[in-house]
């Protein structure tokens, strides 16, 4: 499961989707239970529920549990201010120019993914 609460208008946010596409390859548990209203256990992406929380004045949240009988593993990350993100998009903009196409996220700069 992945609780997000950036400001922001879309919901749930890219981050949100890349984090859950990026843990579907390992096993989501099927939700228990009934669910009275739709959307209570928020949106399923690739089996991983998301759920956002828009509110004014976050700037940046995200928080994904791992769980299984007895327990869980949570891990958490909290931007403060706008500036935390501003060393990813000088390294950004410095490699945008030795590339050829749109890339989507760090990884390929950093060479944690394939292009």
């Amino acid at each position: 499961m992945i609780i997000e609460a950036p400001q922001k208008k879309d919901a749930p946010s890219g981050t949100a989707i890349k984090t859950a596409l990026s843990i579907a390859g390992g096993k989501a548990a099927p939700a228990q239970g009934e669910e009275l209203y739709s959307g209570a256990r928020g949106a399923l992406v690739n089996g991983v529920r998301v759920h956002s929380v828009r509110l004014p004045g976050l700037v940046a949240h995200q928080e994904v549990i791992f769980g299984d009988e007895g327990q869980t593993l949570t891990i958490r990350h909290d931007s403060l201010s706008r500036a935390s993100f501003m060393p990813g998009v000088a390294v950004a903009v410095k490699e945008a120019v030795n590339r050829k196409r749109f890339f989507f996220g760090l990884e390929p700069i950093l060479g944690l993914e394939g292009e």
